[in-house]
């Protein structure tokens, strides 16, 4: 992508600030956030930056291409209070959408989530069935639904990314999320720090752990291809807790055991294991991961050697 207007939401978070900062080489970037996650920190100067909120009106939609990444991003903040959840993740799509629309903006590539396929330990394809255990994937999944009605009805280009596990470590843009940062970046932290990493239940859980710069590759030829439709990000690999804490003790060059914690989400919402099948991206894009975990971990470990 170059020589283009870009907004992009949620852009001083994880995912939209290493978006924004990657794309505001070449091209013309706006970022807006309200704060909740994201920090004006982490993006560079490059970057043009609003503390907006994508509920407000007048957005700053005199945009080429819309990345729309804001959103509450977990089951635990909708929980908290979901209808700010309804609200954020719903009315704030469409209504950026529709600003975004109206100011004659053609292409949006918006976040939704691979929490719908549930647990899978073998690759999900976008055309399996999907369904809702919570307020977080009902919100992603109406998402997708506006999608296709601003596609069908108006003839844009609304390109639905399923993230899998993203992560980058506290060395980037994940430090602020605290709590709600990808677990690797997590057990890194504390194993560094000579803490336990606390695993719910026995550690058997997997993940598609995907590293941020291959989500940003990934967003970027979507809209560069002017994609409709839905569309895995993820690695097509998987590994459970265990081996993670594994890899970053022997990154380290420590022996930190974890403790092993009662699973405080109940059964029938924790999804136990997420696999990502980017065959169809990969077929219309080109695009391949290239970072393997192996690579990631070194990454995320680098910053405490």
């Amino acid at each position: 992508m170059q020589g283009q207007r870009v907004l992009v939401t949620g852009g001083a978070g994880f995912i939209g600030s290493n978006l924004a900062n990657h794309l505001a080489g070449e091209n013309e970037v706006v970022a807006i956030d309200d704060g909740y996650l994201g920090t004006e920190d982490n993006l560079t100067d490059a970057v043009e930056f609003h503390e907006r909120s994508v509920l407000e009106d007048d957005l700053p939609t005199d945009v080429d291409v819309v990345f729309h990444l804001a959103a509450l991003s977990s089951y635990a903040m909708h929980e908290e209070n979901p209808t700010k959840g309804v609200r954020v993740n719903v009315e704030g799509f469409v209504n950026t959408v529709e600003q975004a629309r109206e100011d004659g903006c053609d292409t949006v590539v918006y976040a939704t989530t691979s929490s719908i396929y549930g647990s899978r330990t073998e690759p999900s394809p976008e055309n399996m069935d999907v369904e809702v255990h919570t307020g977080y994937e009902a919100s992603k999944l109406a998402r997708e639904r506006y999608a296709e009605y601003f596609a069908h009805h108006y003839d844009v280009n609304m390109a639905g990314m399923r993230f899998f596990s993203v992560y980058q470590g506290y060395g980037g843009a994940e430090e602020h999320k605290g709590e709600f940062a990808n677990i690797i970046a997590q057990f890194a932290d504390d194993i560094a720090n000579g803490e336990s990493p606390k695993i719910y239940g026995d550690g058997s859980q997997t993940r598609d752990f995907t590293y941020v710069t291959d989500i940003v590759s990934g967003l970027e030829l979507a809209a560069d291809y002017e994609l409709t439709g839905i569309y895995n990000l993820g690695t097509g690999e998987s590994y459970d807790f265990n081996t993670v804490v594994e890899y970053i003790n022997e990154e380290l060059g420590t022996d930190v055991e974890p403790v092993y914690v009662e699973n405080p989400i109940p059964e029938g919402v924790y999804v136990h294991d997420t696999m990502a099948d980017v065959s169809k991206f990969s077929d219309a894009t080109g695009w391949e991961p290239e970072i393997s975990f192996e690579e990631g971990v070194r990454r995320v470990c680098s910053q405490y050697q």
